[in-house]
């Protein structure tokens, strides 16, 4: 298993199109990949291959995610998923 976190920088978060990119590009790696993002009083957590769980997290501009990765190709799905949400995904 291995994590990373990473900041979303894009002025709107992940809506719809962001969030289509994200989970489009989970889903190209066979490890289990999921999002955290805690709160105050709370931690949410999804499933990054799946848009409605990644929009139900209500990730916003400047919120801090966790991106954990675990199976056989993690180490490559973590380094593309942090530089695709680093590269401002998409917009």
């Amino acid at each position: 298993m291995v994590n990373g976190k990473v900041k979303i920088k894009n002025p709107t978060g992940l809506h719809l199109r962001p969030a289509g990119l994200f989970c489009k590009t989970a889903m190209q790696f066979k490890c289990k990949i999921t999002v955290l993002k805690k709160t105050r009083h709370e931690d949410v957590t999804a499933n990054a291959k799946s848009v409605l769980s990644v929009l139900g997290a209500c990730i916003k501009s400047g919120d801090e995610i966790e991106i954990v990765c675990e199976g056989t190709d993690e180490e490559a799905a973590l380094r593309e998923m942090v530089q695709l949400v680093e590269d401002g995904l998409g917009e």
